[in-house]
């Protein structure tokens, strides 16, 4: 038996609550949606999805907004593969292809933790000269942050939970989840 397939029979025990909603989740992502399309109709917009767990997010976001927009795909990794520990450094594994500075970017990410990773990611457009350049998170969880960060808009903040589901992972597992879980971390992977 592979470590798939024993995973498989767990994979909902794990699930220790459901802590934000598929509807609660849907209704902030409506609402940013009309904010951003107000905001920048008429503006040429680029979405950034920071990869792999900010996926899910993007594409709603991108289905909730209503004038035309662009989407690029970033990759920055700040965690050692399959593991909830953080490795510090931030690497850039995949980035943009396009020249940015004829856009107002909008950096669309899953997860607000140290504060590492999106302050690198920033620091790096930055320096390539968007017309402008706002960080929209899902989740903040400020207890966490070990830089000087804040994202310009976060739909919820949430305490220092290890957190599963709608783009976010454990060991590439519960991405697919239509909400936002707390991992029961004492049944552990």
């Amino acid at each position: 038996m592979n470590n798939v397939t024993k995973t498989i029979p767990e994979f909902n025990s794990k699930i220790k609550r459901v802590i934000i909603t598929e509807d609660e989740i849907k209704a902030a992502v409506a609402k940013v949606g009309k904010e951003i399309s107000d905001g920048y109709d008429g503006r040429p917009i680029l979405l950034v999805s920071i990869l792999k767990g900010a996926f899910v997010f993007m594409a709603d976001i991108l289905r909730a907004i209503t004038v035309p927009c662009e989407v690029g795909f970033m990759c920055a990794k700040s965690y050692y593969s399959n593991s909830t520990v953080s490795a510090g450094a931030v690497k850039i594994t995949m980035d943009l292809d396009q020249d940015i500075s004829n856009y107002h970017v909008i950096i669309v990410e899953d997860i607000v933790d140290t504060g590492r990773t999106l302050r690198d990611v920033v620091n790096l457009l930055k320096a390539r000269n968007p017309l402008s350049l706002r960080v929209l998170t899902l989740l903040d969880k400020p207890s966490r942050r070990k830089v000087e960060f804040t994202a310009d808009i976060s739909l919820f903040t949430i305490p220092d939970y290890f957190v599963i589901g709608y783009g976010l992972d454990c060991g590439e597992f519960y991405r697919n989840l239509p909400y936002i879980a707390e991992y029961n971390e004492e049944k552990g992977e």
